[in-house]
């Protein structure tokens, strides 16, 4: 069944890519409207699709992938956008489309197992010390909102947002260690990183709904791109199956649909999960619906919730069906979220700071992830080579993004250490 949960979920990305309706990496859905609109030919948008994704895939979603042995959103829906908008759009076209990109999806999955045995058969198994990849990308996670506000409004207010999220999480850690928080004889553990997410995303939204629309500056989405709306809304049965699908896998704890969620499921963290992925997912709609509304491109995890249902859902048929619900009524509710961000600019803008807050915190907390888990397959070295690999990165023009730098990094001092185990020139690290 996970097998073909995997499958379906590939095979439908790459038709729904494939056919124009909704693409994954955020970048691509303007290209793919000027495509629908006649300004840019197939192949060119095809191209267009492989260089903006690939490197994305081998980069950043298999390294990830591999580090947490639970695969990574990002491995499958990046590939399956390149396999759907290279496919010609034709009645051969679809199909075969739909065929690469199920066998695609399977690749990936079989492949991560095969990796993990080819790992216990290494001199040097470095796969749990790749678990410290994600070790500050939990903790520094919950600043994400105090970076958003300090982009949008000010650095006065996202310092004053850091600082309240901050004691909030300190005041959830003494709570937690007093054993204050009681029902019945049963203690309350308080999360103290989703405490401080909580307070932080409440700090952004209270600024950025206080932000109103100057007169005549208005946008009119829910008008101007009614056309556009209206194209999503057509081909919402599709978004309902792979809503459906992409559910019912992360119930599986098969896939996360960012990297934070991920390593807190490595963990055995699914609550934990659940709420990072929450806010996540709070905090990406202004983006995800504003890129849908003025492109008529819809993404195929929709505003990213059905994680969310995966991880809080008692099984996999009732996520199945509650992820298709949750997507529906993303599609049907489009035009009043459009109405909602025509009132609220502030709301609107924050989605791009957003994305950038998360970028940036990524980019740190994963560059010292990186650099840890490769000091604790090779101590020394690993330092050594992170520092060195990233410098070289930037000066190179950095032809691998930053967030990959740490994971790639450490990978690849996990096989140069197993190299010189084999060839004699290293001892196997204690």
């Amino acid at each position: 069944m996970e097998t073909l949960f995997i499958i379906l979920i590939g095979a439908v990305a790459a038709i729904l890519a494939n056919r124009n309706i909704a693409v994954f990496n955020d970048g691509l859905r303007p290209i793919v409207s000027e495509h629908i609109d006649g300004g840019l030919k197939r192949r060119e948008l095809g191209l267009t699709a492989f260089a903006m994704s690939f490197g994305l895939v081998i980069g950043f979603g298999i390294p990830f992938t591999l580090s947490a042995s639970i695969i990574l959103i990002h491995s499958i829906l990046l590939g399956t956008d390149i396999i759907g908008l290279v496919t010609p759009k034709n009645k051969w076209g679809t199909p075969v489309a739909a065929i690469v990109g199920g066998l695609y999806g399977w690749g990936i999955l079989t492949g991560l197992e095969g990796f993990v045995k080819l790992f216990e058969h290494l001199p040097v198994n470095f796969i749990e010390p790749l678990g410290e990849v994600g070790t500050p990308v939990v903790v520094t996670f919950m600043a994400f909102p105090a970076l958003a506000v300090a982009m949008q409004f000010s650095i006065k207010k996202g310092i004053l947002t850091f600082a309240v999220a901050a004691l909030v999480r300190q005041l959830a850690v003494f709570v937690n260690e007093q054993g204050l928080l009681t029902i019945g004889d049963n203690v309350i553990s308080l999360n103290q990183e989703g405490m401080a997410l909580i307070v932080g995303m409440i700090f952004l939204f209270t600024y950025a709904m206080s932000e109103k629309a100057g007169e005549g500056s208005a946008v009119d989405l829910a008008s101007v791109f009614s056309e556009k709306v209206l194209r999503i809304k057509k081909n919402v049965v599709y978004f309902m199956i792979i809503g459906a699908l992409i559910a019912g896998a992360t119930n599986l704890l098969l896939m996360a649909g960012d990297p934070i969620s991920l390593n807190l499921l490595a963990e055995g963290k699914q609550a934990d999960a659940g709420i990072a992925a929450a806010a996540r997912a709070i905090g990406f709609i202004p983006l995800v619906a504003s890129t849908a509304i003025a492109t008529g491109v819809y993404s195929p995890v929709g505003f990213t919730l059905i994680f969310v249902v995966g991880l809080f859902s008692p099984n996999v048929w009732i996520a199945v069906a509650i992820g298709a619900v949750v997507i529906l009524a993303e599609v049907m509710l489009l035009s009043y979220i459009a109405k909602f961000l025509d009132k609220y600019p502030g709301v609107r803008n924050s989605g791009e700071n957003i994305r950038s807050a998360m970028t940036k915190l990524l980019e740190v907390a994963l560059l010292i992830g990186g650099a840890n888990a490769a000091n604790v397959i090779a101590p020394g070295f690993g330092f050594f080579f992170i520092a060195g690999f990233y410098l070289l990165n930037e000066v190179a023009g950095r032809p691998i993004v930053r967030m990959a730098i740490g994971p790639v990094g450490a990978i690849a001092v996990g096989i140069i250490v197993n190299i010189l185990v084999i060839l004699g020139i290293m001892n196997i690290p204690q």
